[in-house]
């Protein structure tokens, strides 16, 4: 039973030059057991093989992106502890005034974390962590 059959329940009626065609290459097509299983089980370890060069291919990309990405990071500021910052409100945009500041307050350094990460509070107490790159 062919595919179509399977999948539409009646037979595929393909026009006379294809169907010579699928003919003409079923009749070409090897029917030898041992050597198809041969030649399958070759195109299987090809396929290994395709499969391992993409992966190596992929980790060479992302320890390229990774490489880039961090050479970036490192050309920005480095904060200290006890460094005097303001900060950025990069969620005011609809509507925000014509006079409104995007920074707010004076806030201090007081950690800071790998990545950029950076432990900002004010004197009064409130302490939360910010992304130090922004």
């Amino acid at each position: 039973m062919t595919p179509f059959k399977l999948v539409y329940g009646k037979a595929c009626h393909l026009p006379v030059k294809l169907e010579h065609k699928a003919y003409w290459a079923l009749k070409s097509a090897n029917l030898d057991l041992s050597c198809a299983g041969k030649n399958r089980f070759g195109q299987l370890h090809e396929l290994e093989e395709l499969r391992s060069q993409a992966y190596e291919n992929s980790r060479i990309y992302k320890e390229r992106i990774k490489k880039l990405h961090d050479a970036w990071l490192k050309d920005h500021k480095q904060f200290q502890v006890g460094n005097r910052v303001l900060l950025y409100n990069s969620r005011l945009r609809s509507f925000p005034g014509k006079l409104k500041s995007r920074w707010s307050g004076h806030f201090s350094v007081r950690q800071v974390f790998d990545y950029g990460t950076v432990e900002i509070g004010h004197e009064y107490g409130s302490i939360f962590k910010v992304n130090g790159h922004c």
